[in-house]
């Protein structure tokens, strides 16, 4: 590719929107701002990065459990590609031993074969509490022992990020501590422990908490729970499931106004085999899942993942919360990368690949090509 070039448009940089255009050169981004005058009109909307989601598990028609092989990552790649999505960590929850290694193995090889969006990896269990298990399998549900701390600790050095969701009454202080050290982003979920116990759990190396409000202790008048833990630490952040099902409008409001920093709240799809197709649900652990007004629900009715992706989450969080844009991006994009240690999430001139950057619409409606 020679040059190409938009103006007219808002570049938001993975930090703050600005008015103005953008140029690239062989595919690289060579510059961007107020005074630079493309041919492509944008027609006032957006580009920057593209997304970054922590949390997904599945997507072009494909459940990550279902089928922990490199195959499957690469469908699911590139169906969040088309959501706008360029940096994930598929998400495994709850399983078998044997399940789980499979996934370890299996993105392992898709980070060494450089498969375009998977950095990483997410364990979401199986180390939680029945007590707030969801929509997990609770009779797979257990304790952590020695065998499967080694198989972490392998793990986090072989991949460029190993997320790992725990609850306190599945793992041991020793335990997170000897995860941090090995590198494991440790993640608390899923959990009925105190606001006490959370805080221990903070001091010994966790650094996110997974879907906040959703499968955890609450905020309580005399019980903070997870929820005020993770409030009231600036060591942690904070996904949230941004989709008005799993987290009332106001509640997020509160939240994000009382977060206290450095650590943020980052927006995370949930997603499920469903997204990015018209599929009306799937199977879970042998149970159905129904795709139904926005959500996705077992036939008990528990929730099972979202029926969210980023771009809706932002514009939720800009129109029914009131957060301001720029903010609201980044939520989606730098401050996701950050808290998983993934370089490179802000625009950066003669760095940054076109590949990597998105066009969203000015009304929030949905991402295009960059070259449409």
């Amino acid at each position: 590719m020679a040059e190409l070039s938009f103006r007219n448009g808002r570049i938001f940089d993975g930090l703050r929107l600005t008015e103005g255009g953008a140029r690239f050169e062989g595919s690289v981004l060579t510059a961007f701002g107020a005074d630079v005058v493309g041919e492509t009109d944008l027609e006032g909307d957006i580009l920057g990065p593209g997304f970054t989601d922590l949390q997904v598990n599945g997507g072009g028609g494909v459940l990550f459990n279902d089928a922990p092989r490199l195959a499957a990552l690469e469908q699911m790649a590139k169906a969040h590609r088309r959501l706008g999505v360029v940096r994930l960590l598929p998400t495994l929850i709850t399983d078998q031993r044997t399940v789980t290694d499979a996934a370890i193995a299996a993105a392992i090889d898709a980070c060494t074969a450089g498969v375009p969006g998977i950095k990483g990896l997410h364990l979401e269990g199986p180390h939680l509490s029945v007590a707030r298990k969801g929509a997990h399998a609770g009779d797979l549900i257990r304790r952590m022992d020695d065998a499967d701390l080694r198989a972490l600790q392998d793990a986090a050095r072989a991949l460029p990020v190993l997320k790992v969701t725990i609850a306190p009454e599945t793992v041991t202080l020793a335990q997170v501590s000897a995860l941090a050290e090995a590198g494991v982003l440790v993640s608390l979920g899923h959990t009925d422990a105190d606001f006490e116990t959370c805080q221990d759990y903070i001091a010994a190396g966790a650094r996110c908490v997974t879907h906040l409000f959703n499968a955890m202790s609450q905020l309580g008048s005399r019980q903070p729970g997870l929820v005020g833990a993770a409030l009231a630490s600036g060591q942690v952040s904070a996904g949230l499931i941004a989709d008005g099902v799993h987290v009332h409008a106001e509640a997020m409001r509160v939240a994000w106004a009382s977060k206290t920093g450095p650590g943020a709240m980052f927006l995370v799809s949930d997603a499920m085999a469903v997204a990015g197709t018209d599929d009306t649900g799937f199977r879970l652990n042998g149970r159905m899942v129904s795709r139904q007004n926005g959500a996705l629900r077992l036939d008990d009715g528990t929730l099972a993942g979202a029926d969210l992706d980023l771009l809706r989450a932002v514009s939720l969080l800009v129109r029914e919360v009131g957060v301001d844009l720029d903010h609201a991006l980044a939520a989606a994009t730098s401050v996701p990368a950050a808290v998983a240690g993934l370089p490179d999430a802000c625009l950066t001139p003669g760095v940054t690949p076109l590949e990597d950057m998105i066009r969203i619409k000015s009304d929030l409606s949905r991402v295009v090509a960059l070259n449409g």
